[in-house]
């Protein structure tokens, strides 16, 4: 990647009623990722290694990659636009021909659904960081309140 990028987490997941704010950030900020509900349950469940009864969605992105050898390297937010956030999925494939890296564009919720499936690292462009409001304030004040952390 040709931009700067800095390491964050997944810091919590607030349900609401139209989906799910994911706080990513790190000691520095915290900023919120709105998602669909179902893809916020995923999100959850990934992290917190929770069994499911049958394959998910990404379970089975997972199990493909598994199949052809590729495995997921990273993922790095790379902007907002028009209030939508873009990120790139980073795969390595490697076997006896040498390896192989490839980004892909992909929204950033299915982006953190695999980097927790995979226990992967997130990365986010210094330049979005530095737009993004600040919300860290607001996930300590959820926390105090009992909100879901997933930390």
């Amino acid at each position: 990647m040709k931009n700067e990028v800095l390491p964050v987490q997944i810091r919590g997941i607030l349900p609401a009623n139209s989906g799910c704010a994911i706080f990513v950030g790190n000691d520095e900020k915290v900023f919120v990722i709105q998602v669909e509900h179902n893809l916020g349950a995923v999100i959850g469940m990934f992290l917190r290694d929770q069994p499911k009864q049958r394959p998910l969605t990404h379970d089975l992105m997972v199990n493909i990659f598994k199949g052809f050898g590729i495995n997921v390297e990273r993922v790095v937010i790379t902007e907002l636009k028009d209030s939508t956030y873009f990120a790139r999925l980073v795969l390595k494939q490697e076997n006896e021909l040498g390896k192989k890296l490839v980004e892909i564009d992909a929204r950033p919720s299915d982006c953190l659904a695999l980097a927790a499936a995979h226990k992967r690292p997130v990365f986010v462009s210094k330049k979005l960081f530095e737009q993004v409001e600040d919300m860290t304030e607001y996930l300590e004040k959820l926390n105090e309140g009992g909100g879901e952390q997933e930390d």
